[in-house]
């Protein structure tokens, strides 16, 4: 089982290369299409690594799947366009015919490369145009969060139809390892005996973006979580949670730092409001960076295959072995990345949500006592410093 496991998993992973590298041909002698709608003679032109990695990677109307005889097979998606003149728009991002035609009015930006932006071809005054197409981003959005309705259900169901005291079985084993590991390492660590209010955030955030960082890394998957706007939404989600979750000890600590001379808290406070600021922004960036480098490399290395291509046939070939064996080598490492981002997401989450619950440490110097909580029942009881030094 391991070994047909494994060879399942390098034939995957070749896959992932070969999608990658027919995007690459399909972007290399794509055909050019005049202004009236007619088909000019496809031409061949020099390979440009840059457009090839920076289009694999950006959000699009089209989801790419493969080529048949140097033809693209893809998904036009619906575009769905509010404009304030003329109204709600509906259609298919097919008739841009990949941008080099316009429809109704409307046409994706030609003079930006990295965004495919809707535009006016004319505009009026004071006409405005407000995009709520369906890309594909967002469509892998919606097909993780089926996945992760489906999941979760599905193991639910069989808790209410076993009961607890059963032991797991299937799929459902496997994602308890992963429950319980979020809730014996993330979230009663860092939230205490009011980790059971906060868990089903946390695993929501976790699962969410694992599974969005696994459906990535299939071939022609998209680039969900290597899109700024969406690490900015999820670090928009903790921060919210954060704001509203803490409590006057929290706040007093902000704005008053008990123990600070006078002077020392007009530097001090500024800084920590600062502070309060940088820890969803360093959520943001983080989670962004790892994964859309982690397509760049993968996608850099896929095209120095047509780069030594185009210098000479026979090191173009030559080098398609180094190029497979570095694109699986990454895609093993970028497994790996998929799951070390959710928990490293999920355990800031935690600690930044902890840090704003955390109250106050009474110290009772009469009774030399220490007030604590049971962190199953949230119960006070009091423990001495002699059963502490004891234990």
């Amino acid at each position: 089982m391991s070994r047909r496991f494994f060879s399942l998993f390098i034939m995957l992973s070749a896959l992932f290369c070969a999608s990658n590298t027919t995007f690459a041909q399909h972007e290399e002698t794509a055909p050019s299409e005049a202004h009236g709608g007619h088909a000019a003679t496809s031409e061949k032109k020099e390979f440009n690594a840059a457009e090839t990695i920076f289009g694999h990677v950006r959000d699009s109307h089209y989801w790419h799947l493969f080529d048949v005889n140097g033809h693209p097979v893809s998904l036009s998606l619906p575009v769905i366009i509010y404009d304030n003149q003329k109204g709600l728009s509906v259609f298919s991002a097919s008739k841009f015919h990949h941008g080099h035609e316009a429809y109704e009015g409307y046409q994706i930006d030609p003079h930006n490369k990295m965004k495919e932006k809707i535009v006016l071809v004319n505009p009026a005054e004071g006409q405005k145009i407000y995009d709520l197409s369906i890309t594909k981003n967002v469509l892998s959005m919606i097909i993780s969060v089926v996945l992760l309705l489906w999941i979760g259900f599905s193991v639910a169901g069989k808790y209410k139809k076993a009961g607890s005291n059963k032991a797991p079985s299937g799929f459902q084993n496997a994602l308890e390892v992963a429950i319980i590991f979020i809730r014996d390492e993330v979230a009663k660590p860092n939230l205490g005996y009011k980790y059971a209010k906060y868990l089903p955030l946390l695993l929501t955030i976790f699962f969410f973006i694992w599974i969005n960082n696994m459906l990535g890394l299939l071939p022609g998957g998209a680039n969900f979580t290597g899109n700024i706007a969406v690490t900015a939404c999820l670090a928009v989600v903790s921060f919210i949670v954060m704001v509203f979750s803490g409590n006057k000890h929290f706040w007093g600590h902000l704005f008053n730092p008990p123990g600070v001379p006078l002077g020392i808290k007009f530097l001090l406070v500024p800084i920590e409001i600062i502070s309060l600021f940088i820890k969803p922004i360093a959520l943001m960036i983080r989670l962004f960076a790892n994964m859309l480098a982690g397509h760049i490399v993968i996608l850099s290395v896929v095209s120095m295959i047509f780069i030594f291509g185009s210098l000479s046939a026979v090191a173009g070939w030559g080098f398609v072995p180094v190029s497979l064996a570095f694109s699986i080598f990454m895609f093993l490492l970028e497994l790996l990345v998929a799951a070390i981002q959710a928990f490293i997401f999920t355990t800031l989450t935690a600690v930044f949500i902890g840090q704003a619950v955390e109250e106050a440490h009474h110290h009772d110097a009469e009774h030399e006592s220490y007030h604590k909580h049971n962190p199953e029942t949230g119960q006070a009881y009091n423990v001495s410093e002699e059963e502490i030094i004891a234990l």
